[in-house]
């Protein structure tokens, strides 16, 4: 849910080596203890104890579990963004189908690392004004690119391509999301499969 800035931010910037690796400590700590515990018991006395650092050491780089739960999602946002990126400085496959099984992998690869962290970041995680800008911008850049790919693939044959890579793109991510995330998750293999056939055909189909 949207949030004040104040609160977010980090307390900190570290400017040396070992500063630095206090910091990486930290958030390790809290991506292990909030996969473990939850948002609720995920408290910054288990992250320090965690990390190994005093609780007054914890403070001064972040403010609150919420300033550490917002730098995570601000992680995890990033390297999708990185991984998205690199797939338009490298030739895609000519197939359709192809194409979208390299979009469908990379959300998969960005979400395996652990779900029961990106569970906890997406249902409970704090939103800044900079991270919602930052998450409406990638969706943005993610649906520019794609647009541009279907308009002119010669397999799609729906009508309307701006609305219909807007489907793709958001069923996508949050396919993979909810799917990965579960209690219960679908097989990775499995849900790849079952998600480019799916998309396939609906971009492959005249309407």
């Amino acid at each position: 849910m949207p949030a004040d800035r104040r609160g977010l931010q980090p307390r900190k910037q570290p400017r040396q080596a070992r500063a630095e690796a206090t910091r990486q400590r930290i958030l390790t700590a809290a991506a292990h203890v909030f996969a473990e515990y939850g948002y609720a018991a995920g408290t910054t006395n288990r992250i320090a104890e965690r990390a190994r650092v005093s609780i007054g050491s914890l403070y001064q780089y972040y403010p609150n579990k919420d300033a550490i739960l917002a730098e995570l999602l601000t992680r995890h946002l990033d390297a999708g963004m990185a991984a998205a990126g690199r797939h338009q400085d490298e030739a895609l496959p000519d197939s359709l189908e192809e194409i979208l099984r390299l979009f469908v992998r990379t959300s998969i690869g960005n979400h395996l690392d652990d779900p029961a962290l990106l569970r906890v970041m997406a249902e409970q995680g704090p939103r800044s004004p900079e991270l919602l800008d930052k998450i409406s911008r990638h969706q943005r850049e993610r649906t520019a690119y794609a647009h541009e790919l279907f308009a002119h693939h010669p397999e799609v044959r729906v009508e309307d391509t701006y609305v219909a890579t807007r489907l793709v793109v958001t069923t996508i991510e949050l396919t993979v999301h909810q799917l990965l995330a579960a209690p219960d998750p679908v097989a990775a293999t499995r849900l790849e499969n079952e998600l480019v056939a799916m998309l396939t055909g609906y971009l492959t189909t005249a309407r």
